[in-house]
């Protein structure tokens, strides 16, 4: 969809601006542009920005919760915002809806399941084509990446190979939520597991940009991993699951095995939080909720470790 009403100019500058900021726009964007559809629809004769049509917008529908309204107008809000801040309107923007918390428990996985869902990576159905390839060899790492750092998965798929230090370990992460930097550092089966993935990605996309590309050397989208993960966790458990469960997942496994720790329970916590990229320690807190569910579940979990990260 492409803007139409007399707000298109402003709103290809703002997206330039967002790119030059390295933000990515789509979500934003395709509801700025559907904004600008309800004004060309709703006030076909309006030449500039009212606060009346902002604010028939931004109000909240009666199908709407207060979370799916917010995700509708803060894109408005912050154009709105941003011509504020250079002077190209008077318009105040609308408060922002309360969120609502929501009641969801991220799934507890098995290790049972665990295991038959990195064999159902291991044992990709070879075929023909370097998009095969790819899968074949990207999949099974990406995967154990994210369960074994508690990376983001939109973290994961745009990871540079300039950010990876093949010596240490250590992952720097300059595209996190909210456009914080931190860093992880990888266990040692996880390194060398990278540093053969990143020997054989050498041999068949010499010298590319990203750790885990496309044929063109392009980041996946956020549907590639979910599609993926889908699809192969169907393979091992009739359970509901996604890929950024495998970040709860690390979160609660590190906070299960603090036991009789003393004091020493501020500095792994904040240690933790720093890892995970949580900006306030509250955050990684909220694991502390789902620690005693998700413990009774698992079970013991002292050899998952070396079951699914090769011995290589």
């Amino acid at each position: 969809m492409k803007p139409t009403s007399f707000l298109a100019d402003i709103i290809h500058a703002y997206e330039k601006y967002r790119s030059g900021s390295g933000r990515k726009s789509g979500s934003y964007i395709k509801n700025i542009v559907l904004f600008d559809h309800y004004c060309t629809s709703h006030y076909p004769d309006a030449a500039v920005l009212s606060q009346d049509m902002v604010d028939s917008w931004c109000a909240r529908r009666p199908t709407e919760t207060g979370n799916s309204c917010i995700s509708r107008i803060y894109p408005v809000i912050s154009l709105i915002r941003y011509m504020r801040d250079r002077q190209l309107t008077d318009v105040v923007p609308p408060p922002v809806p309360r969120a609502t918390r929501r009641a969801y428990i991220p799934h507890a996985f098995s290790c049972d399941e665990l295991k038959g869902f990195f064999h159902a990576c291991d044992t990709i159905k070879p075929r023909k084509g370097i998009l095969s390839k790819l899968q074949r060899l990207e999949l099974p790492v990406i995967f154990r990446l994210l369960y074994s750092t508690g990376m983001r998965t939109t973290e994961a798929i745009v990871l540079r190979c300039r950010d990876v230090d093949m010596s240490s370990g250590v992952i720097s992460i300059k595209a996190g939520k909210g456009y914080g930097e931190h860093y992880v550092v990888m266990h040692d089966t996880m390194l060398d597991l990278m540093r053969v993935y990143d020997a054989c990605m050498e041999n068949l996309l010499p010298g590319r940009d990203y750790m885990f590309p496309t044929c063109d050397d392009k980041p996946h989208s956020p549907v590639w991993i979910t599609y993926h993960f889908k699809v192969l966790w169907k393979r091992c458990s009739d359970t509901r699951a996604t890929p950024y469960e495998l970040r709860h997942n690390y979160a609660v496994e590190n906070i299960n095995s603090w036991q009789n720790v003393g004091f020493g329970l501020h500095d792994k916590l904040l240690a933790l939080s720093r890892s995970m990229g949580h900006r306030d320690i509250r955050s990684t807190m909220g694991y502390y909720s789902l620690t005693p569910v998700v413990a009774e579940s698992m079970g013991t979990t002292e050899t998952m470790d070396e079951s699914i990260i090769p011995d290589l």
